[in-house]
């Protein structure tokens, strides 16, 4: 058993356990007890709200490489759902004094209030070379009564269920469909399906005079066609892109009905998967805001936020045929060549790895929802 720094800045014990043994302990973050996740890591430098409250984070422990984290507290406003959606939380200096106009509270107190088992005070450095080196892994928290022995521990975090093969998206979707009306004189109407769907997105719609219907994940056809839209949208989600046949049986249906489709992050693995193309688990992820996406055609580069642990098969510019005409791998990541977008060559559809919507920042990515609605115009 190995261990990076021992304690932190105040507070009672805390551990973490990676699944390959690895150990680090800190004291308590937020609230005391138990929680079990993917152990991932995001390299954000602000934001921290909108990603802890974003719902493809589900059953995930966050590790932040920003070596202070909290100081510009917790308001109300900045919210991607109605919810934290994180496993667990792991920082090297949680801030201890909040200086934010915005504030309303601590991020401590946040934690707290919504029993967010976090770590801190542990060496994130040295955490973040380890999951880069050995890939994202089952990880836990634990504090409090839930400290055990070693062995028991290693044995609780090695037990639970991989995100591999994980169908989460029916696990952070609506309920009920909710409707977004838009901010100016209404030009269309988009079906919004909710995979996981952050709040600011339905904003960036309503903003371009677009009401939105947003529908839970189990939406039918029919019930899409009945309310009679101009364009489709599919949201980004967790889990595995693999179990989600549903979602892909009803993208297809969309194409064959030759609506307007536009995907963004899990929606992209979804409408690849509904073009035939596989997925896969990458090794560690793109998750952070500082993410340099390339447009094959325009050769246009844009500073992206992502947060993703599966992406598609294929390789920059490939074109390829589908049953709804060809297709082609429109974006791919500068960093590594993941595919980060694709494309009908038609026009009729398309989608991107990253989050255009990015309410931290950066807002590079902003006009594909202009092209969204220039594609619904000619429709």
């Amino acid at each position: 058993m190995s261990s990076g720094n021992q304690g932190g800045p105040g507070g009672k014990d805390a551990v973490m356990v990676l699944e390959d043994g690895r150990v680090f302990r800190g004291t308590t973050f937020g609230a005391e007890g138990q929680t079990l996740g993917e152990a991932v890591f995001c390299t954000a430098m602000t934001g921290y709200q909108e990603t802890l409250t974003d719902p493809s984070y589900d059953r995930q422990i966050v590790v932040a490489t920003a070596p202070q984290i909290g100081n510009t507290g917790w308001n109300d406003e900045d919210d991607e759902s109605s919810r934290i959606w994180v496993a667990g939380y792991a920082v090297r200096d949680p801030s201890r004094r909040v200086s934010n106009w915005r504030a309303n509270r601590s991020l401590q107190s946040e934690l707290e209030k919504q029993s967010i088992v976090g770590i801190a005070g542990i060496d994130t450095r040295a955490l973040v070379r380890h999951l880069r080196t050995r890939g994202s892994m089952k990880a836990g928290i634990f504090s409090g009564a839930e400290l055990a022995d070693y062995e028991e521990l290693l044995a609780r975090v090695t037990g639970q269920p991989s995100m591999l093969g994980a169908d989460l998206a029916g696990e952070v979707s609506t309920d009920e469909m909710y409707t977004i009306e838009p901010d100016t004189e209404h030009r269309f109407t988009v079906v919004a399906v909710d995979l996981g769907i952050k709040s600011n997105t339905p904003r960036m719609f309503a903003q371009r005079g677009m009401r939105v219907h947003v529908v839970p994940s189990n939406v039918t056809l029919d019930q899409i066609k009945e309310l009679n839209p101009d364009g489709v949208f599919l949201s980004n989600g967790p889990g595995d892109p693999a179990t989600a046949d549903g979602a892909v049986a009803l993208t297809q249906g969309v194409l064959q009905e030759n609506i307007p489709l536009f995907g963004i992050c899990f929606g992209n693995q979804i409408l690849g998967r509904a073009l035939g193309r596989n997925t896969y688990k990458m090794k560690f992820g793109h998750r952070g805001i500082n993410v340099p996406v390339i447009e094959h055609h325009s050769g246009r580069i844009s500073i992206t936020a992502q947060n993703h642990g599966f992406a598609l098969e294929g390789e920059r510019g490939e074109v390829f045929d589908t049953p709804f005409g060809k297709a082609e791998v429109s974006h791919i990541c500068a960093n590594d060549g993941v595919v980060e977008g694709v494309q009908l060559v038609n026009g009729r559809a398309f989608s991107v790895q990253y989050h255009p919507e990015a309410a931290a920042g950066p807002h590079d990515a902003a006009y594909l929802f202009d092209r969204f609605a220039m594609l619904m115009e000619g429709a």
